[in-house]
């Protein structure tokens, strides 16, 4: 069985200790590198192999938003799950944009964050749906106009199914959910999240999402 390497990246080490013993007791999971700041995740990964990083927004000298974009930007990067809380939506926003895979609320139950942490490791980067949906239609309206943007251009190279499939993406529906939207098979429906990842030049899920939104595809409170 494959152990996912975890880095916890937080200023708070109260709330590290609580990370690390919730996944110390799964047999799939090991932390193997903490750090304090953004700074300090940075330095420390130069050295450490990791599989994913909980990352913490606010923190000193560097935050965790600043610190995925470094971090994502490296050749063959850890994937970057932010942690985050209601009042500070639009830092998970952010993060998003710069290439974190996911985020979820620090006051999450525990088996969440661990399938959180499966999900991302295992590429399905959209962590929570429902909840990235809400987030979106909350903080669309301060995305610059896509009006003839360069987003909005791209999404023209999309059939027109691809463009149903990415619109349900992006309200935040499964693979699964979307194949019952849309009478596919599932493995049909991933095929085309896939054309659209190569199409679009994008990461993954979480990309496409912020795309369907800045190119105009999908407005705050529901579909164009």
């Amino acid at each position: 069985m494959a152990v996912i390497r975890v880095m916890l990246v937080d200023d708070q080490a109260l709330l590290r200790t609580g990370f690390r013993m919730v996944l110390a007791a799964q047999p799939d999971m090991e932390v193997v590198a903490e750090a304090g700041d953004g700074a300090e995740a940075i330095e420390v990964l130069r050295a450490t192999a990791v599989d994913v990083v909980l990352m913490d927004v606010r923190m000193p000298r560097l935050d965790g938003v600043e610190a995925t974009r470094r971090i994502c930007a490296q050749e063959n990067p850890p994937k970057v799950l932010i942690l985050t809380t209601f009042d500070l939506d639009e830092y998970a926003f952010t993060g998003l944009k710069a290439g974190a895979s996911g985020f979820m609320l620090k006051d999450v139950p525990p088996g969440e964050l661990l399938n959180a942490i499966r999900s991302v490791h295992s590429g399905d980067a959209v962590v929570a749906p429902s909840t990235t949906r809400r987030l979106l239609d909350r903080f669309s309206p301060m995305l610059p106009s896509a009006t003839a943007g360069p987003g909005e251009k791209r999404v023209e190279r999309l059939t027109e199914r691809e463009r149903e499939v990415m619109l349900l993406v992006a309200q935040g529906l499964s693979n699964g959910e979307i194949a019952g939207r849309l009478v596919l098979s599932e493995a049909t429906v991933k095929t085309h999240v896939g054309r659209i990842l190569t199409k679009l030049g994008l990461r993954d899920r979480v990309q496409v999402v912020v795309m369907a939104y800045e190119s105009g595809l999908v407005r705050a409170g529901g579909a164009r």
